[in-house]
Formats: C-alpha cells, structure tokens, sequence
C-alpha cells in the first residue's frame, strides 16, 4: 500500500519510463561514440533521389552479403530511391540503438528485425501501421497466409515477413557412425541417451574434448528462442491469457532436461550471449547443435559432413518460427512510400527465391514456395526439406508489449540454472515473482 504522500505510478507507466529512461542514455553514449547512424532525418534527398537507411543485423556474414547484394539490385532497378544497407549489430545489441533512435528522432526508414518487438514500438508510436499499403498491394495475394500471426498485434498489421525460419538439430554424421549410433533421437529421452553417448575423450588424456551437444548460455533473446521448443513440447506456454506463466511443471521440466545435459557433461555451453556461433560444431568438438535454417550455407560452405534432424519430443514435436519482419518508422508521405516500394521488392517472387536459396531461410511468397528454381534449391540441399515440414508444428511467440521482460526473466533462469547457481524450480519461481512485480501484475 502506498503512503499518503507516495505517488502511485501504475506499472505500465513505470515499464515506459524505464524504456525512455534506457533510451535517454544510449542516446549520450550513442552520440559520444557514433553509434547513431544514417537516419530518415538526414538528407531526404540526394541527386534526386530519396534516400533511405535500413538497418539489418543479418548474420552469418555470407547471408549479410546476399542481403547487401539484393539492396544493390533494387538500387539500381530504379532511379527514385536509394536504400543504404547499414549493418546495426546483433539483436540483443540492437535494443538500444533502436530505442535511443526513437526517442531522438533519429529512426532509420526500415528495419529488420523480430516481430517479438512489435508491441513495445507500438506504444513507443515509433512505427507506421501496414494494413492500408498492404491491401493495395498485389504482393498480398502473394503473402503466405500462415505468417499473418507475425504481422498482427491488435487488430492492426505492423509489418511485413522479410524471411521466415524455424529450429532443428543439425547433427555430425561421421560422429553418429564412430560412436555406433544408428538410428536419431525421437523423444528426449533417446536425446539424453544419444548425447552422453556422443560425449567421449577422444585423445585419452582424462578430459572430454568432444561433447554432445551444444547449447546457448546467456540470459539474451537468442537463447531463450532456442529453450521454447522444449517448453512446448512439454505442454507449456510463456503465458496464459494475458498474464505471463514461468514457474509451471512444464516449463520446470523442460529446463530440467537442459540442466541433467550440463550435469552429465554431455552438453558444452557457448560463451555467453555467443550462442549462435557454430565454431565447435565444425571443428567436431560437439556432435549436435539447435540452430536454424538460416545456416544451412554457411555449413554447406564449410565443406564438412552435417545432417538436420528434428527437435525430439516430450508430448509433442515443436519448433519456434523464427526470422525477421520488415518495419516502417513513422517519417512522411514521401518517405513512407518509398520505404514500401523496398517492402514490396522484399516480398516479391524473385527476392524471396533469391533471399531463401542463398541463406536458408524459407519463401514468405506463395509463388517462390511453389517455383521451379526453388524445387531445384531443395533438391541440391535437400536438408531444408526438415524445416520446411516442421512449420505446420512451428508456433510464434507473444508479440506483446511485456515480450521483452518476459524473455529477460526466462531468461535468467535459464542462464541461473546451466550455470548451477539454482535449480530449475528455483530459478523459475524467482523469475515468475520478479516478473510479477515488474509488470505489476503479482
């Protein structure tokens, strides 16, 4: 209860003003450092040409550079618009940049990035709306209906799908067949069973030097994207209705079968907020890595002998849909609709084909799902036939407002428990009464 001379500031208000709080200040360091780049405020036009600054955090390298090279094909497609592809970091590093932007008045024109931040830009009033543009557009009979949940937030549609992806397990081979494993993991016990199994010292000298499995430590967006799967599989959900549920028997058991993989040394965890890197996978140090479609070039480029399996089940086989959204800053007229001629080139036929044969990623486009040169990509990578068949099992995270504390506070769980600092239960009861507070909902 608040004291007669306290105000009382409900919690969204308090969520706000932590978020311009945080803004505030990326905007002196970002100012001191550089760090705020091109922006729709800047030189709207140059040599007759209205110029625009998209800012992407497109990893690994070799898919930034199919991006850089489709951004120069629509360059040169037309002497209107010139798009400036600026490279702005990882997600998790992009947070601040992004806010600190809004807040001073320095947005790019377009971004790419998850649709897991769509909420919190929209009660920033940072983006425009696309439901007019989009309903205009011959792009729209185009779209995969089934990316929709993605686009939506309140009954509005905020974005457009840039790529879509999903989850899996690739696998080493050549390990499977050295350690007498023939058949792949199904459920999570056979996971269990097949990781320790994989886990050998290969040199003799009494130390492990090749793991199971490799798994993500952080308490960053990345590796709370990689844990949700599991926490489906096991019946569970981040939340129920509108309030956020963290501490359950599912979402117990799910980080449970993460912590018995460190107990038994037969998981190897990233450096933290790292893991996304496959440098041990590829240098055979670990025989098993959850990771997406997006790095299936990157692997094949490597030259090295990797399969993709499903994510084994406990009650049921899930993925989470992952990839990027293509978002519009508010500006004016002029600049908004030339941002949306990029939308539109990024969501035709060619660009999508182009954009998924080179990267991994999966067609948003109906046309590009069903075109010749794309059957003939699946038949030269035959592995992205998995993620393709996983996305009727694939399920998207909440787009709300409250998504990032919900995701902060998993995880730190998660990194509490791999860390062996609490156990599963402990950890999500600390997060759910943390979380509680925060969102004034406890």
């Amino acid at each position: 209860m608040a004291s007669p001379t306290t105000t009382w500031i409900p919690a969204k208000m308090i969520y706000r003003l932590r978020i311009l709080r945080i803004a505030a200040i990326g905007i002196a360091i970002a100012f001191v450092s550089g760090l705020i780049l091109t922006s729709c405020g800047t030189a709207p036009v140059q040599d007759g040409k209205i110029h625009l600054t998209f800012w992407q955090g497109v990893n690994p390298p070799t898919n930034r550079e199919v991006v850089n090279k489709l951004v120069d094909r629509f360059n040169q497609s037309q002497n209107q618009i010139f798009v400036e592809s600026v490279y702005a970091g990882q997600p998790d590093q992009q947070i601040p940049k992004i806010l600190s932007a809004v807040v001073g008045n320095a947005t790019p024109d377009l971004l790419w990035y998850s649709p897991m931040i769509t909420g919190r830009l929209v009660e920033l009033d940072a983006i425009r709306p696309v439901d007019d543009l989009l309903k205009r557009s011959p792009m729209a009979s185009e779209l995969d209906p089934g990316l929709l949940p993605t686009m939506q937030y309140r009954d509005r549609l905020w974005s457009v799908p840039f790529g879509v992806n999903n989850i899996g397990i690739y696998y080493r081979p050549s390990l499977f067949e050295a350690a007498g494993i023939k058949k792949l993991p199904e459920t999570w016990y056979e996971l269990r069973q097949v990781a320790k199994q994989l886990t050998r010292d290969t040199d003799g000298d009494g130390r492990i030097d090749r793991h199971g499995i490799f798994l993500p430590l952080g308490k960053g967006e990345f590796t709370v994207f990689i844990w949700t799967p599991f926490l489906w599989s096991a019946g569970g959900d981040l939340v129920k209705g509108d309030l956020p549920q963290l501490n359950t028997p599912e979402a117990t058991t799910a980080l449970k079968l993460w912590d018995d993989l460190v107990k038994s040394n037969a998981a190897i965890l990233s450096q933290p907020e790292r893991g996304y890197e496959e440098d041990n996978f590829i240098a055979g140090k670990v025989a098993m890595q959850i990771s997406g479609s997006w790095a299936l070039r990157f692997m094949t480029k490597k030259k090295i002998d990797f399969g993709v399996m499903p994510i084994p089940r406990d009650r049921t086989v899930a993925t989470t849909i992952g990839g990027e959204n293509l978002f519009l800053f508010k500006s004016s007229p002029e600049r908004e609709a030339a941002a949306w001629k990029f939308a539109e080139f990024v969501m035709s036929e060619a660009f999508q084909t182009e954009w998924a044969s080179q990267t991994g990623y999966l067609p948003t486009n109906l046309k590009s799902q069903q075109s010749a040169e794309y059957a003939k990509y699946i038949e030269q990578q035959p592995e992205v036939s998995i993620f393709l068949q996983q996305m009727s099992a694939g399920r998207t995270r909440p787009l709300s407002p409250d998504y990032p504390r919900i995701s902060e506070s998993v995880g730190r769980a998660i990194e509490a428990t791999l860390l062996q600092k609490s156990t599963p239960e402990e950890a999500l009861a600390k997060a759910q009464r943390n979380l509680d507070v925060v969102l004034g909902k406890g």
